[in-house]
């Protein structure tokens, strides 16, 4: 496949797109979820301790990787049927950090439930995970590290939403945000987009937080 057929022709400007719930018309394919994500790991030991072990995700499979036999394939239901997987070795040591550039991962986000995050918090700390806490406005986090120093974003939804609608609130709120002139999305344009397609305001029951920006070491 030519290099031009890989990356196709990418309008120069793309900051007029509009943000909005609809499929796009004229996109070369259409997706249907997330099916999996995989990452390069350190060593399966420290990988389960983490994943399994800290995050509460089933180990569901585990055998070589597929084009590299002498590599361990670990694959985690992240709690929603989504999979997360690791390539893993043993006689890889686990990262002091993480210094992602273009491409790489930045984060990677999972959800938990509001009622649980008291004890979440409790068990993080008693078990050595250090934490931070912040209201993102749309929604409220938990930051934390795993093995690798790779950021790990727990997050409690603010409102309950329909996962099948949950694309169409944010980009209202978006809107909302945008005729505001605020800077980012917050609780009064999650709530006015909730109402303004006819859906229950639920709110979870969420501590009062900093709106920071990061995970603080």
């Amino acid at each position: 496949m030519a290099r031009d057929d890989i990356d196709g022709e990418v309008p120069a400007d793309q900051s007029d797109v509009p943000v909005t719930a609809e499929r796009p018309e004229d996109s070369v394919l259409r997706t249907t979820g997330t099916d999996h994500i995989t990452l390069i790991g350190s060593n399966e030991e420290a990988t389960v301790a983490f994943y399994r072990d800290v995050l509460g995700m089933p180990l569901v499979m585990r055998q070589p990787n597929l084009d590299a036999p002498e590599v361990t394939h670990l694959f985690f239901d992240s709690g929603d049927g989504r999979i997360i997987t690791f390539f893993v070795e043993e006689s890889r040591d686990n990262a002091p950090g993480q210094r992602p550039g273009v491409g790489a991962v930045h984060h990677l986000a999972f959800s938990i439930e509001a009622e649980e995050l008291p004890e979440i918090k409790e068990a993080l700390s008693e078990h050595g995970h250090r934490y931070s806490e912040f209201d993102r406005g749309a929604f409220h986090s938990l930051y934390t590290r795993d093995h690798n120093g790779l950021t790990i974003e727990l997050v409690v939804d603010k409102y309950e939403l329909p996962d099948d609608r949950r694309g169409e609130v944010m980009a209202l709120a978006q809107s909302k945000r945008v005729a505001a002139g605020a800077n980012y999305v917050d609780d009064e344009h999650m709530e006015a987009a909730i109402e303004e397609l006819g859906l229950d305001v639920v709110r979870n029951e969420v501590p009062d937080a900093a709106t920071g920006t990061g995970f603080d070491d």
